[in-house]
């Protein structure tokens, strides 16, 4: 519960610093769960982005921008119809829930102004975003609830809305020392601490909990006997004048990878000196959340986008492991042919011993130095000439699957080369455009069998991702197999530099250089590119090195009927490069 009650009226508290008096100018919804209202405002643009699904959660600004589908969903139309160039007239927290209402002033269908509200249900799986009339009638809700799903409150148009059923617990706002003091002395204090607050006050995150009471004892599993009332009801009441009186801090909290872990509202001390663990100030609730939901998001948008590839890829892969390990198994069966050929050559050599009817032959083994006696399988219904005609077959039949088998094999291993490129390529998905040139591209190499629902589209031309080095050079990257033959092929020219992560899948990356020789740091700066958008950075520490190759275009080699992305390349050389994304960040064009 990291968007906790406190983090929703410190959300609250920047909207309307910043947007109330705001017009609509434009609603979208990217994503089945999220709503985003773009708010002009005497500052300029303000994209709000609420979302109601039960992964991620929020409300708050966003300086993200997203691409939106084609066709947009029912509950968006619903949402232009009622607000589109509405004002904000103000941003409410229902008491200290997680709900965030925001009422607008509106114009209906005959012209005439009304209030509308959104209200957003900040709840993990019960979040939702409701659209209300000026009575607080339901007009439209994100997620209709009715009587099948929940027996307490139902979310259907018409009905007027209610609050979230209560949990008993007590707003934090409201609470004094002696109200405190019952509660404490009524809980048990062989209990822990965090337990105390947690079951006791609403709208609390356990992040929260741990720091009042590692304020209080230097610890976050202190038991609450350990802590006098007076000391505890000290720093809780100090955190709650904080959020009455609007003095936020947004704190974002990550990992030694540097990716994040939870955020807060204020600043968070309980970590101490723990090194696995960075805590960093930022200027605003609209950056916070970027940062930390950015990546979810787009991780959770590409499985649920990308499902029916992932599904097609993970299935091709399974059945090109299981068939390779089938061929390696008889491709050993097949590296014992030289013994047919010396049991045949051992049968014709003793043919004047050997007579039809035989089941086995006791012959001289001249292979060997001490020419011993060995024991050769015969079949009885065949004579020793045809016998020994038996054993040549099998030699020639091995001998023959061998090079077969060696042959099918390498072909397998390259398509799986090829099926973890394009399942890299999805992993490094940044918008459903480069989705479709994936979807395009397994269409194109065989895959359209198994795609039935896929049509061919006329698309537009692919758009790589594009970066500025510091020495001014530019530099294209291929998100996807097409974009990577698209930018090497179509867009290089052959004196430009090539880059791609070593011995792994990865994208190709172009620096434009014109025959140019560029300074060291813009080499630096493409490496880094290329191991940053490569397999190495999900299994590779942030600031590992990663060794990648670079060549001129002029020495990349593209197989006759290869896969997309297939090439291969000479006279390169192998540099080390970070995986460092703020880098990465910083150089990529907007």
């Amino acid at each position: 519960m990291a968007f906790d009650a406190g983090m929703l009226s410190a959300v609250i508290h920047e909207i309307n610093e910043k947007a109330i008096g705001a017009r609509v100018d434009k609603i979208h919804q990217p994503t089945r769960d999220e709503a985003v209202f773009l708010l002009h405002s005497r500052t300029g643009t303000l994209r709000l982005s609420v979302n109601g699904g039960a992964n991620n959660p929020k409300i708050g600004f966003t300086r993200i921008i997203k691409e939106n589908p084609a066709s947009p969903p029912m509950f968006c139309i619903l949402l232009r119809k009622h607000l589109s160039g509405a004002r904000l007239l103000s941003a409410t927290q229902l008491g200290f829930e997680r709900v965030a209402e925001l009422k607008f002033s509106a114009r209906d269908e005959m012209g005439f102004i009304s209030e509308k509200y959104l209200i957003a249900e900040i709840m993990g799986k019960y979040s939702n975003i409701i659209l209300l009339d000026e009575n607080k009638k339901i007009l439209s809700a994100l997620r209709a609830v009715d009587f099948t799903t929940s027996r307490l409150r139902q979310v259907l148009p018409g009905m007027l809305y209610e609050l979230p059923p209560s949990q008993n617990k007590k707003n934090p706002l409201l609470e004094d020392f002696d109200g405190f003091s019952l509660s404490y002395n009524r809980f048990g204090t062989d209990r822990p601490a965090t337990r105390f607050i947690l079951d006791t006050y609403m709208g609390i995150s356990s992040l929260v909990a741990r720091e009042v009471v590692h304020r209080c004892t230097g610890r976050t599993d202190a038991m609450l006997w350990e802590i006098t009332p007076q000391r505890l009801w000290d720093q809780f009441s100090g955190l709650m004048t904080k959020i009455r009186n609007a003095l936020f801090r947004p704190t974002l909290i990550s990992d030694d990878k540097g990716a994040p872990i939870d955020f807060c509202f204020t600043d968070i001390r309980q970590y101490g000196t723990d090194k696995s663990v960075a805590i960093r100030p930022l200027s605003d609730f609209c950056e916070l959340l970027d940062l930390f939901y950015a990546g979810r998001e787009n991780a959770l948008r590409i499985r649920q986008q990308a499902a029916d590839i992932i599904r097609l890829l993970n299935n091709a892969r399974a059945r090109l492991e299981r068939k390779l390990e089938l061929q390696q198994a008889e491709l050993i069966a097949c590296a014992e042919h030289q013994k047919y050929k010396r049991w045949g050559d051992l049968i014709t050599a003793n043919m004047h011993r050997l007579k039809k009817g035989m089941s086995v032959a006791l012959v001289t083994d001249y292979y060997s130095e001490d020419m011993r006696e060995v024991t050769l399988p015969l079949d009885i219904r065949l004579t020793p000439a045809q016998n020994a005609q038996k054993m040549y077959k099998k030699y020639n039949k091995a001998k023959t699957a061998q090079i077969t088998l060696t042959e099918q094999m390498a072909l397998a291993k390259r398509e799986l080369d090829y099926i973890n490129s394009v399942l890299d390529s999805v992993a490094r998905t940044e918008s459903e455009s480069d989705l479709s040139e994936i979807r395009e591209e397994l269409y194109n190499s065989g895959y359209a069998s198994k795609m039935k629902n896929y049509r061919t589209e006329k698309k537009a031309p692919p758009k790589p991702a594009e970066f500025r080095t510091d020495g001014g050079y530019r530099v294209l990257c291929g998100k996807n197999n097409l974009q990577n033959d698209y930018i090497t092929f179509k867009l290089a020219s052959k004196s430009d530099l090539w880059f791609h992560v070593k011995n792994r899948p990865g994208s190709h990356v172009v620096m434009f250089c014109g025959g140019d020789e560029p300074s060291a740091l813009d080499y630096t700066q493409a490496a880094k590119i290329a191991a940053y958008y490569s397999s190495a950075t999900g299994t590779s520490t942030v600031s590992a090195a990663v060794p990648v190759d670079y060549t001129r275009v002029k020495n990349i080699k593209k197989p006759p009927g290869s896969k997309p992305g297939y090439v291969t390349y000479s006279g390169y050389h192998t540099a080390l490069a970070e995986i460092d994304p703020d880098t990465v960040l910083r150089l990529k064009v907007k």
